[in-house]
């Protein structure tokens, strides 16, 4: 691997500040960066809803006692995509910087969702393995690259990683409503054959998000670039092909591994991630060794949170389909796709309030601590479970239904507290890892995210069966999801000074 790494003359070096144009209050880098990864959003969770039903209705002829495989699948299939940005982000900061380990990401994504088209179960398994191999590349540096755009104490900092998230959800919302148009009216053909076309208007939307960074790029002025030279394109030739061989391991531990091996191999590959990262910050010495580790702890209840906050691709669009009355009226009805569309709205809406609320409470130096702004996204995202239990258990109709807005109140209160988790960790990881290593760290937050997904599945699978999700099943995952997230949230609360401390005074 030496052979391949970069050199310090290899590297271009960051552009002072100075250098950078402003747009809108921030480096006019961040509003291009901001549409790459919209439209990289747009391809992801334009296929989000539809995978677990596509799965059961092409794969088991639409029986539901393939909802516990199709959950599985679909959580290995986000733990890996998750997982595989740990290696993304090593290739970028060793090996071809940033800015091509997006471009080539980019590639192999818009690759994979194309082959997903193939009504067949090995191409499908081997097309999802593609389009993981190519997000690892890709979305670990593209974040990285919104914290290098600002100088290490600029305080638009947090405010840059709020606006960079809502590109992620402005893409996230418009896609699903686009992509069950296309299912819906696309063709008269049967569901399962329309929701090709789902995957095909992903592909494009992944190919724009390509085209979009390649011409946009230049904006960065080398920042996360390595100078052009025989090296870097051996280099590159060398990352292609080992991209596209390592779509063969990702696609036999999705096909025959199952979620209990991947879950070991993750936590395995988080052991080694936090063993690398210590020994790294141990050079840096006892302050950057104190972050690092309070960063590890923060990457814990993290998992947490995505283990139940993913149950809106697996268990609750299951629920959506079965358990909920989604008649608006006599004719219309609310499209399983939109409830993916209610978080992204809701970010949108609430994001700004919620940073408002954080400055208002700075101004009375009472804002909360990094550390207790994840334990109230913990409690907010158990709070929608709640609500969820409370419908299934008092709000059955005569056809064991329940109404349209416990579901739609979950993904709200859900969103309440990715607020406070998701954009927040994103800035963390940037503010307490040495940037040396920053690339390595924002894998390790996406590998814990992985660690979270891969649990997702699990649950959902379980919650599932054998014979597809019941009411009582659903009480009962849902009762365990509450109680775990609340247990997880007040441990947050009450252990947050120490974390603190470790942070040196990181906010």
């Amino acid at each position: 691997m030496t052979s391949i790494s970069l050199t310090a003359k290899d590297e271009i070096e960051s552009p002072t500040m100075a250098e950078f144009d402003q747009l809108w209050g921030h480096p006019k880098p961040l509003w291009m960066l901001f549409m790459a990864e919209f439209w990289e959003r747009f391809a992801f969770y334009g296929i989000r809803w539809a995978l677990t039903l596509y799965i059961v209705a092409q794969f088991f002829n639409g029986d539901s006692s393939g909802q516990a495989f199709a959950s599985n699948t679909y959580g290995s299939y986000l733990a890996l995509v998750y997982g595989s940005a740990i290696f993304g982000g090593y290739v970028a900061d060793k090996i071809i910087g940033s800015q091509h380990s997006i471009l080539v990401g980019a590639i192999i994504m818009g690759a994979g969702l194309f082959m997903i088209m193939i009504p067949n179960e090995q191409y499908f398994m081997v097309g999802l393995a593609t389009i993981i191999v190519g997000n690892g590349l890709f979305k670990p540096n593209i974040s990285n690259l919104v914290g290098k755009i600002y100088a290490e104490n600029d305080r638009r900092r947090d405010s840059g990683f709020s606006i960079f998230y809502m590109g992620i959800n402005a893409g996230a919302m418009v896609s699903p409503i686009i992509t069950q148009w296309l299912a819906s009216t696309f063709t008269d053909t049967p569901m399962l054959d329309n929701y090709k076309a789902v995957f095909g208007a992903a592909g494009v939307g992944m190919l724009i998000s390509y085209v979009w960074f390649y011409f946009g790029r230049r904006q960065l002025k080398g920042l996360g670039a390595v100078e052009k030279t025989p090296k870097r394109t051996k280099n590159l030739v060398y990352v292609v092909i080992g991209a596209l061989l390592s779509i063969v391991p990702v696609y036999i531990l999705m096909a025959y591994a199952g979620a209990q091996v991947l879950a070991w191999i993750l936590f395995a590959l988080f052991v080694v991630l936090a063993f690398m990262l210590i020994t790294n910050a141990k050079k840096e010495g006892k302050i950057a060794l104190d972050k690092v580790v309070a960063c590890l702890i923060m990457f814990l209840f993290n998992v947490i949170f995505f283990m139940f906050f993913e149950q809106a691709g697996s268990s609750f669009t299951f629920l959506a389909q079965n358990i909920v009355d989604r008649s608006i009226s006599d004719t219309v009805d609310f499209k399983i796709a939109w409830f993916q569309s209610v978080n992204s709205v809701s970010i949108l809406i609430l994001a700004p309030l919620v940073s408002i609320l954080w400055l208002a409470l700075a101004k009375r130096k009472i804002e909360p601590s990094i550390p207790r702004k994840f334990a109230l996204g913990l409690l907010g995202t158990g709070l929608g479970f709640l609500v969820l239990v409370y419908a299934l258990e008092n709000l059955l109709d005569a056809n064991n239904m329940i109404p349209l807005w416990p579901l739609a109140a979950c993904y709200v209160l859900h969103t309440v507290g990715e607020l406070c988790l998701s954009p927040i960790g994103l800035s963390m990881v940037s503010k307490l890892v040495p940037a040396s290593m920053a690339g390595l760290a924002f894998g390790g937050w996406f590998l814990s995210t992985a660690i979270g997904n891969n649990f997702s599945g699990i649950l959902a699978g379980s919650i599932s069966g054998e014979t597809g999700m019941t009411v009582s099943s659903a009480i009962g995952g849902f009762n365990f999801s509450f109680w775990l997230l609340t247990g997880g949230g007040v441990l947050l609360f009450l252990i947050a000074p120490m974390i603190n401390k470790l942070m040196h005074g990181v906010k």
